[in-house]
């Protein structure tokens, strides 16, 4: 298994795994649901690889680096690191979030690709903790992440937010 950055090269996977991703579910949120190819060829690609290294960004914007988990040649999950944290994103969303393909699920790729998302947002990210959040429903990344090392440090109606040490 690895993780990819978000590229050219596997741009028609990416769409068809990210078109596909319903628009809400779990909590991650993808605006780009039944997007077409072209329009994520020439428009979202380009946006989605831009907010690595932002430029013209509103002040809240925080950096964000996409990685697509791959089992040989079949993209399995997608992994999002935000590069630093806001105060509304440490109360948030926090610095990782991710999906795997329903199929895929239950299987151990969503550990995996954690685990091997966390080698990379250690090296990126400056708070002294990598920040997580979940809701409350979803059990399965609950195991996850404590498989990874993180520990629930709070919750609100809705959410556990955990902590994994750097």
């Amino acid at each position: 298994m690895e993780l990819r950055k978000l590229n050219l090269q596997d741009a028609y996977a990416q769409w068809e795994y990210t078109t596909a991703l319903p628009e809400d579910e779990n909590g991650l949120t993808n605006s780009f649901h039944g997007v077409g190819w072209e329009k994520y060829r020439d428009e979202v690609l380009p946006e989605l690889m831009s907010y690595e290294n932002p430029v013209d960004m509103p002040d809240w914007f925080v950096p964000e680096t996409y990685y697509y988990l791959w089992d040989g040649e079949c993209l399995v999950g997608e992994f999002r690191i935000r590069h630093y944290l806001t105060d509304a994103l440490k109360n948030g969303a926090g610095h990782i979030g991710y999906s795997i393909k329903k199929e895929y699920r239950g299987k151990g790729y969503a550990t995996k690709g954690l685990e091997l998302t966390l080698e990379i947002a250690r090296t990126i990210v400056p708070e002294d903790e990598i920040y997580l959040r979940l809701l409350k429903s979803n059990k399965a990344s609950l195991r996850v992440m404590e498989k990874n090392g993180a520990r629930c440090v709070g919750e609100d109606a809705e959410h556990f937010f955990m902590r994994i040490h750097k």
